[in-house]
């Protein structure tokens, strides 16, 4: 992923109106942030609203953000839960499901998307072993990491197609 500016962020986001996109926080070390490279996409979430989060991803030449909900409750700590993004899995609540709103009309409607994902939002530094879970793990794949991260990929864009559809 390219070095992300502010403008570019906040111009991004296709589920959620203007004034929403102008006030949500920025990652706090997006002035700091060195391993561009090793991002498929920019994920945070909102210290001060623990249920808010925040993903952009770079899609045809063009960025989309886009404003989550993690469900509320707790997990119980011995369960173990698959992201579906980059599957890894994670005891606890270290896998949250988190909704997005549609685009457009649909979304305005309150139709919304889900999905099982690293509540860290760290799914790009999993799959290149750049971060290891707590206690959960990668499962032991065939796959070499390049058709892994391509696999992270098509599923980052499954996500974006049921946003817009």
């Amino acid at each position: 992923m390219k070095p992300l500016t502010e403008h570019d962020i906040r111009t991004s986001f296709v589920n959620c109106s203007k004034g929403e996109a102008k006030r949500l926080p920025l990652p706090k070390n997006l002035a700091d942030l060195e391993h561009w490279d090793d991002l498929d996409f920019l994920g945070w979430f909102d210290l001060s609203a623990p249920d808010r989060s925040y993903l952009v991803v770079e899609r045809a030449d063009e960025l989309v953000g886009l404003s989550l909900r993690s469900a509320s409750g707790k997990r119980g700590f011995l369960r173990r839960s698959l992201c579906s993004l980059c599957l890894t899995t994670h005891p606890g609540s270290g896998v949250s499901l988190m909704t997005a709103r549609k685009a457009g009309p649909a979304g305005r409607d309150g139709n919304s998307v889900g999905l099982y994902i690293c509540t860290d939002l760290d799914c790009s530094l999993y799959v290149r072993g750049r971060k290891k879970p707590a206690s959960g793990g990668r499962m032991e794949e065939s796959l070499t990491v390049e058709q892994q991260i391509e696999r992270l990929c098509g599923n980052l864009d499954a996500l974006l197609e049921r946003v817009f559809d």
